[in-house]
């Protein structure tokens, strides 16, 4: 009986390896590709096979692209309702980017002679009491919903970082007091709280930035301040920190990009409660004032008071916030899944 040793058992390997080869299978390192041989084993994937020779190439042109164009393309490949989402939100930019060149009226022009006017070749949206063209009014109320929007994000991802990172890098009892004014923020019912400050500053779309964006900033500083706590524990700041690194050096330089995904998952998905926020509060007269068009005013002012004589008032306002609002979740929904290291792969 012949003995078996180290040498014997690498010569039998290679032969099985040149013999596989040989009839066509790739080695044992390959994908599989479904294949099975005759003892049932599965089989590694045959050299031949298109979608084995084509991995490499895209594994390599993914790595060459930056994360951030790579986010993109894995949307439109593995995301439908992200890409859904983002195009309602490219089309949305547009239409309030280029509302004085597509619009066909101004939004404050008015007709008397038309007043009410349903869907027609002149009014593809129809008119209002005023003979006003809805169409136009709602390009221009995408315009205030937009503004408003991406001011108190990116005003409120602001605040949310700086509160964030800085109550979960030093903790201590800076983090404890910091902690304790988000809480008694947060005590208040958000919408009355929004309700009393604006109507002691007044409506305008500066003051309704502003306020929504301090609101945006303090209730997501937890979810910034929980990502800097993890981090601040993980072996590169400790090595950041024995090299010599001094504070900002450490937040700036090794903290903050690690956190920068979260905060754009924060930024896009809370872009949807902010400008269903300030739908709410134009509806209630604390937006926007008129005559500026805002899609909760139009709900508020015509479409109430003519809802059941022309409904087209309030459908169609109705019909743009939630489009928006679904646009932004699908596109944040869809950025969260990509970037948020707990749900790779969903």
């Amino acid at each position: 009986m012949p003995s078996w040793t180290r040498g014997s058992a690498t010569k039998l390997g290679e032969e099985l390896r040149l013999s596989a080869e040989r009839r066509g299978y790739a080695p044992s390192d390959s994908p599989a590709d479904g294949r099975r041989a005759p003892d049932g084993a599965l089989l590694p994937a045959s050299p031949q096979d298109p979608k084995a020779r084509a991995k490499p190439a895209l594994e390599a042109a993914r790595k060459s692209r930056p994360w951030y164009l790579d986010v993109w393309v894995q949307i439109v490949r593995r995301k439908p309702l992200g890409t859904v989402g983002g195009a309602i939100v490219v089309l949305m930019l547009a239409g309030a980017v280029l509302a004085d060149l597509i619009a066909p009226y101004g939004y404050a022009q008015t007709s008397l002679r038309e007043r009410f006017v349903a869907v027609s070749a002149e009014h593809w949206l129809g008119t209002d009491q005023l003979g006003r063209d809805l169409l136009t009014r709602l390009l221009y109320g995408a315009r205030v919903s937009l503004y408003v929007g991406f001011g108190a994000v990116a005003l409120g991802s602001t605040l949310a970082t700086l509160v964030g990172v800085a109550s979960g890098y030093f903790g201590g009892r800076f983090d404890l007091l910091l902690q304790r004014a988000v809480d008694a923020w947060m005590a208040f019912p958000p919408l009355l709280l929004l309700m009393s400050i604006m109507s002691l500053l007044g409506p305008s779309a500066l003051n309704i930035t502003v306020v929504l964006g301090l609101a945006f900033g303090v209730q997501n500083s937890r979810i910034v301040r929980a990502v800097a706590l993890s981090l601040k524990e993980h072996t590169f700041v400790e090595s950041a920190r024995a090299l010599g690194s001094g504070h900002v050096r450490v937040t700036v330089g090794h903290i903050l990009p690690n956190v920068l995904p979260t905060i754009i998952v924060v930024a896009t998905t809370g872009l949807s409660t902010v400008i269903l926020t300030e739908a709410s509060l134009s509806f209630l007269g604390l937006g926007v004032p008129p005559p500026y068009p805002t899609w909760g005013g139009m709900l508020s002012l015509a479409g109430l008071d003519h809802m059941y004589q022309a409904p087209w008032l309030a459908v169609w306002p109705a019909v743009a916030l939630s489009l928006a609002v679904f646009g932004f979740n699908m596109l944040g929904d869809a950025l969260r899944d990509l970037l948020d290291p707990r749900l790779k792969g969903g």
